[in-house]
């Protein structure tokens, strides 16, 4: 079984308007609500593919409520813990040819919320996966990532984790199945800018030195780079569409990637998936749908 752990869910809040001019009254041409966070999205593409998963993490007020119904009906397990106070945040997203972003902080954590959650991933097996993606409040401590995998490094527990800086670094020595930096997360990492393909698989190898088995690097229009455990470097070319979305993109490519690797074991195979599903999103305005997905693997070219 896969589980997603997420948090600090959201609800996005997407109004679209001509133009916003600040200190006055403006109205919206349209408005969208997508219920999500990076963990919660890798879980409803993974369930678009036909990959079942459950969605771990905190919910909190109505705006909880109204996640868990939305994720329910869209085929989503859940099993958060329900905090006793405060709302699952809301960010508002300004679509007006650009994008404005205003994320909300989220609920207080309390320890015994946080303590309920480690009971639930201490009942996970030998041969499940556990997806950890996205920031960490401040109400939690910030090694907490570092924390669920020793806590679970007994177990032969596939582990993913999309994070980045020292969040991402602190993980690595307990072997990670799959990281997934963007390029400019994988610069920030190795301290300079890498213009060129060497330098990218250079920083990627480093990463696996330091522990990560399999490094995902994602490219935008340049597609994206896998250094694998199998000692191969492995790209492919961006999908092939009208961009529409950002958010989301490299949460569908974590679950593309882990639903062609379930389905195959292939690493070829699993990064064209990877590609296939980003991409899907990409040129949508939510997350990707499956029948956008099966096109834009047929259309994949050959992984190099």
């Amino acid at each position: 079984m896969i589980y997603t752990v997420t948090f600090n869910p959201a609800v996005d809040y997407v109004m679209r308007a001509e133009r916003v001019v600040f200190g006055e009254t403006n109205r919206s041409q349209s408005e969208e609500l997508y219920f999500g966070g990076k963990g919660i999205n890798v879980s409803v593409v993974l369930q678009r593919l036909g990959l079942a998963s459950t969605a771990l993490g905190f919910v909190a007020g109505f705006t909880g409520a109204a996640l868990e119904q939305s994720l329910s009906e869209q085929g989503v397990a859940v099993d958060f813990v329900r905090l006793p106070k405060g709302f699952t945040r809301i960010n508002v997203k300004l679509k007006t040819g650009e994008e404005t972003e205003i994320n909300a902080q989220g609920p207080e954590i309390p320890p015994e919320a946080l303590q309920a959650l480690f009971e639930r991933l201490r009942a996970l097996q030998d041969g499940d996966t556990l997806v950890l993606a996205g920031s960490i409040p401040g109400s939690l401590p910030q090694d907490i990532y570092e924390r669920i995998l020793e806590m679970l490094s007994e177990k032969k527990i596939r582990f993913v984790v999309d994070a980045t800086g020292e969040l991402l670094l602190r993980v690595l020595p307990y072997h990670p199945f799959l990281i997934k930096p963007n390029q400019q997360e994988l610069e920030e990492l190795a301290g300079a800018r890498l213009l060129q393909e060497d330098e990218i698989v250079s920083a990627a190898r480093k990463l696996q030195q330091l522990g990560a088995q399999n490094v995902l690097v994602s490219r935008g229009k340049d597609g994206a780079l896998l250094a694998a455990q199998n000692g191969t470097v492995l790209r492919a070319n961006a999908a092939k569409g009208v961009m529409r979305n950002t958010v989301g993109a490299g949460d569908s490519m974590v679950a593309g990637f882990l639903y062609g690797w379930q389905q195959s074991g292939d690493y070829d195979y699993a990064l064209r998936c990877g590609i296939a599903a980003g991409g899907a999103t990409a040129f949508a305005d939510g997350l990707a749908r499956r029948e956008d997905f099966l096109r834009l693997l047929a259309q994949s070219g050959e992984v190099r």
